[in-house]
């Protein structure tokens, strides 16, 4: 939403949750108040959809967030991985570790 987004693609790798997100029924569940949350935000986008994705087919999101945590960090890549920062060199000449000390 700060981001000024307008319409938003989530995806995810459980089902359950990702079903009760696309819900409009109140949850019930340890993590109905989680759910609310999120049905509370979804009328401020145009257009919002939920997707599964197989942990299989969620491995790099699943290990950027696994490598968050780690460090205690939040991370936030608009239409990238951090495997594009591996790849692509900086046309400032800086590599990644340079990358991430001035972010």
């Amino acid at each position: 939403i700060r981001l000024g987004y307008l319409t938003l693609d989530i995806l995810g790798d459980s089902k359950t949750v990702v079903s009760k997100c696309q819900s409009e029924n109140r949850d019930r569940s340890e993590i109905g108040a989680i759910i609310s949350d999120i049905q509370a935000l979804k009328g401020l986008f145009q257009n919002i959809r939920f997707f599964f994705i197989p942990r299989t087919g969620n491995f790099e999101a699943h290990r950027l967030a696994k490598e968050a945590l780690k460090k205690g960090e939040e991370q936030y890549l608009e239409g990238e991985t951090l495997r594009a920062f591996y790849e692509e060199p900086d046309p400032n000449g800086l590599d990644y570790s340079e990358q991430r000390e001035r972010r």
